[in-house]
């Protein structure tokens, strides 16, 4: 997250990297203008998912592995590698959608320590029924952000 609400002037920023070569403060601002962006878009994201008792983690673990339709399952470690979080958080997560019911672990039958994810009907049906509010929250424009000062 960007936890600024309102962007430095140009002024300021011209102040800190006059000295630093190759930096111009206007492409200073204009990144720090995406970050900001960025951060409620996520945050208009995230409010639309917790409304409907889902973190971005649970949602996003539904979709790695039903984007891969010729896939019915995907190891934890897979699921990790296509998700930018920590196996401790994949975990957690990964709990949470079973003793929901979103998704169940399906063990190997050629290794018993490996188990491949895969959705239950309630959790595909689920994540179907809230992909058009995300991508709705994801393409609005929501607030404004402040224009830089300058």
């Amino acid at each position: 997250m960007f936890f600024l609400r309102e962007l430095p002037t140009r002024k300021m920023i011209g102040g800190i990297t006059h000295a630093l070569p190759g930096f111009d403060p206007d492409a200073v601002l204009l990144r720090l203008d995406d970050l900001r962006r960025a951060s409620l878009r996520l945050r208009r994201i995230e409010a639309f998912l917790a409304g409907h008792g889902l973190s971005q983690t649970q949602f996003l673990v539904i979709m790695v592995i039903v984007r891969e339709p010729e896939r019915a399952t995907l190891t934890p470690g897979e699921i990790a590698e296509r998700l930018d979080v920590s196996r401790p958080v994949l975990s957690k997560a990964l709990a949470t959608m079973e003793r929901s019911g979103l998704i169940a672990r399906n063990p190997d039958k050629a290794d018993a320590r490996r188990a491949g994810i895969a959705p239950t009907d309630a959790g595909r049906a689920r994540f179907d029924a809230l992909l058009p509010g995300y991508f709705e929250a994801l393409m609005a424009d929501g607030p404004q952000v402040p224009r830089p000062r300058t």
